[in-house]
């Protein structure tokens, strides 16, 4: 029964030809699918990123609570090998923020000062709303621990992990004011976070119009990625851009 409970709380429903989405909160222990030279991922809700350097690991995102950030700590520090450790969210929703501390307490972590503040102001709230939906609230406790950055940016930072560079961008508003993607340039690898979702049109912060969302897409097309790891969506290519802006322009003419 366990594992037909687990098997069920994995999938929503599946349209043809759509994969499924993982609903579990569970942060699995099984190691990082390699998606490109210096990228990995294991997919989860949601899924969680590493590139790997000669110097230094960037992950991105944490897992929903502490516990499952330690099992993202756990899989960073096998590919790591004893270097660095940074960690990047792509925006600040509980599942992708807030196993912040289940990390080392040497972890460097990187964040727009829109995300940060954003963070501080409603992530609080964000947390109690999570605890209340069905199978997250074991994994969130009352008092979430939030280090703060050692790295602050206004647009954008490029990280240089030796071999290969992360570029972290704000492009939000969008799905939240604080939005940012990592864009991988030796591996043409990008990971959209919440803007790039496979068949699902997107939930959009307030006052974001389709119009918005569909331009920041148009700038991530152009950077021509061979690899796209979308944050709740099996990874695949630039088609996952292509198929988000086809769902906006029809909610654009749906007046939404």
């Amino acid at each position: 029964m366990k594992f037909l409970s687990t098997i069920l709380g994995t999938l929503l429903l599946v349209l043809p030809g759509q994969a499924a989405r993982i609903t579990d909160p569970h942060i699995p222990e099984t190691a990082p699918e390699r998606i490109s030279e210096h990228v990995y991922v294991v997919q989860s809700y949601p899924n969680v990123g590493f590139v790997v350097g000669n110097n230094a690991v960037l992950v991105v995102d944490t897992g929903l609570g502490p516990r499952n950030g330690a099992i993202v700590a756990k899989h960073a520090a096998q590919l790591a090998k004893g270097k660095k450790l940074y960690l990047v969210t792509t925006h600040f929703h509980p599942e992708h923020a807030s196993g912040e501390g289940g990390f080392p307490a040497d972890t460097v972590i990187i964040r727009s000062r829109v995300q940060q503040e954003e963070l501080t102001n409603d992530a609080v709230r964000m947390e109690a709303t999570f605890r209340q939906r069905p199978g997250f609230g074991e994994f969130l406790p009352e008092t979430i621990v939030h280090p703060k950055p050692g790295i602050l940016f206004d647009s954008e930072y490029t990280l240089d992990l030796g071999g290969v560079h992360a570029r972290i961008v704000l492009v939000g508003p969008a799905h939240t004011k604080g939005d940012q993607i990592v864009w991988v340039e030796e591996d043409r690898t990008m990971l959209t976070g919440d803007m790039a979702i496979r068949d699902e049109a997107p939930r959009m912060a307030a006052g974001v119009t389709a119009a918005v969302w569909i331009s920041v897409l148009d700038k991530l097309a152009a950077l021509n990625p061979l690899h796209v790891v979308p944050d709740h969506a099996e990874p695949g290519d630039a088609g996952l851009i292509k198929t988000q802006r086809e769902l906006l322009i029809k909610q654009q003419a749906e007046g939404r």
